[in-house]
């Protein structure tokens, strides 16, 4: 299937013995690339401001939880209680936010980038816990943009993941040589 086909192009999974498909356009490529570098910028942005300015996680992890009946209240307050655990996370997440946005924005290594996106988004999600409109925010809704842009191996698309998997070391492609690297790639 050719990325410049006016036609569609088909999806297709099996998982437990349950197959799903369907047809999408693809056009989907440029939402998908789109997906991709707005959450890119939105991470990095984010992850800058906060090098560049005062961050202090500590406020947060220990306030958060407990004024909105969050299940996971308990962690959160040992998050924030443990001083080598906050000024863990007053390093990790504005670095953390800011690698992955690079990686998104230029389509390196954008499994792994989405995953830690995802993984962050679930962790404000239940930090940010609010049942006021349903199950649904959006900290949920970012993080299933991440994990569609890693499941649409987004980083293929004018992103340096296509070079990377590539690349030849001793006649094989990277990807050929180490399969695991797929998990992190694309």
């Amino acid at each position: 299937m050719s990325t410049l086909d006016s036609g569609m192009n088909q999806l297709e999974s099996r998982v437990g013995g349950l197959t799903v498909g369907g047809k999408v356009h693809s056009l989907s490529a440029w939402f998908v690339l789109a997906l991709r570098l707005m959450m890119g910028y939105a991470f990095a942005y984010s992850g800058f401001t906060k090098i560049t300015g005062e961050f202090a996680a500590g406020g947060y992890l220990s306030n958060v939880a407990a004024t909105n009946g969050n299940p996971l209240a308990g962690m959160f307050a040992w998050m924030g209680s443990t001083p080598w655990f906050v000024e863990f996370a007053n390093v990790a997440v504005p670095w953390g936010e800011l690698f992955i946005g690079l990686g998104l924005l230029v389509g390196a290594f954008v499994r792994l980038a989405a995953f830690f996106g995802a993984l962050m988004m679930l962790m404000f999600y239940f930090g940010n816990w609010d049942m006021g409109h349903g199950f649904i925010n959006g900290d949920f809704a970012y993080m299933l943009v991440f994990l569609a842009v890693a499941a649409f191996a987004a980083g293929r698309i004018l992103g340096l993941d296509q070079y990377i998997e590539n690349y030849d070391v001793g006649g094989e492609t990277l990807v050929e040589r180490y399969p695991a690297l797929e998990y992190i790639l694309g």
